[in-house]
């Protein structure tokens, strides 16, 4: 005998009907413990990313460190500029002293020294190749000096000490007699090479 069939049009109740096998069958999306219908959202359940953001898998989410403050210390940068000068200074008038000539990559080294002890250390201030190029200058003139001193010292019986503290006019008047246009071409070169080795240097 047959079973009756309920009329078209009825709403569903979740009940099994009488004569359909499939009804309320386990395994159909809506049942309880089973997954929820797809939602047309593909991404839709995926696991955080490696970062924590959704999505960190495609790239999208990944943080960034934050950049370093550029280093800025004016006041360092030129104390250390300062004694880097009188350092290059001294080992440029031992070698003037000892050769008793004017050689250019000495003067090309108090530069560099300069410059390169202005930016290290003081960073990126502008102000610091100026005054970097300023110390070089220094640099080479008191180099000069010490070495018109100690060649002086060889030949007079006075010490380097002496002729500098006692007879630097007298010391000067014989640098200027000597300088020349080579003598300038160092200045320059070394203020140049100040300059530059500053800038590169700082970061």
């Amino acid at each position: 005998m047959s079973q009756p069939v309920p009329p078209p049009n009825q709403p569903y109740d979740g009940q099994p009907q009488a004569g359909n096998p499939y009804a309320a069958q386990p395994g159909q999306p809506g049942q309880p413990g089973q997954p929820a219908a797809p939602t047309g959202n593909p991404f839709a359940g995926q696991q955080p990313g490696p970062y924590g953001q959704p999505g960190a898998q495609f790239g999208g989410g990944a943080p960034f460190a934050p950049m370093a403050p550029a280093r800025d210390n004016l006041a360092l940068g030129l104390v250390v500029a300062f004694v880097a000068a009188l350092v290059a200074a001294g080992i440029y008038g031992a070698i003037i002293g000892a050769t008793k000539h004017e050689i250019g990559y000495a003067a090309v080294g108090v530069g560099a020294i300069v410059g390169f002890a202005a930016g290290k250390v003081g960073g990126r201030n502008p102000v610091l190749p100026v005054l970097g190029a300023v110390f070089a200058l220094i640099g080479v003139y008191a180099g000069q000096l010490l070495g018109e001193a100690i060649i002086i010292s060889k030949q007079l019986p006075l010490s380097v000490t002496d002729i500098f503290l006692d007879h630097f006019s007298d010391l000067n008047t014989v640098w200027k007699e000597d300088s020349d246009f080579v003598s300038v071409l160092f200045f320059l070169v070394a203020a140049a090479v100040a300059f530059s080795t500053a800038k590169k240097t700082a970061d």
